[in-house]
């Protein structure tokens, strides 16, 4: 007995849909794994800018120097007596 030409359009179709939902959901999986390494990488690259500038704050309170308004840096004017 001879299948249709229906029944094998159908069941190609049925193939076709099978092989791009697999497509589409191993691509969407890349895609969240690449925004999740993303993310983490800019989470990393935040705290790395915190210390730096924690960092930055301790040097010049150890060189004498206070930041003026703007975030520019001055002299730290001695008090007279």
């Amino acid at each position: 007995m001879e299948k249709s030409g229906g029944d094998t359009d159908s069941k190609s179709a049925q193939d076709l849909t099978a092989v791009v939902q697999t497509l589409l959901q191993q691509m969407q999986d890349k895609f969240q794994t690449m925004s999740d390494q993303i993310i983490g990488r800019i989470d990393e690259m935040s705290t790395r800018i915190d210390d730096l500038e924690k960092n930055i704050a301790d040097l010049m309170t150890q060189a004498g120097v206070e930041e003026g308004e703007g975030g520019e840096s001055k002299p730290k004017e001695e008090e007279s007596s």
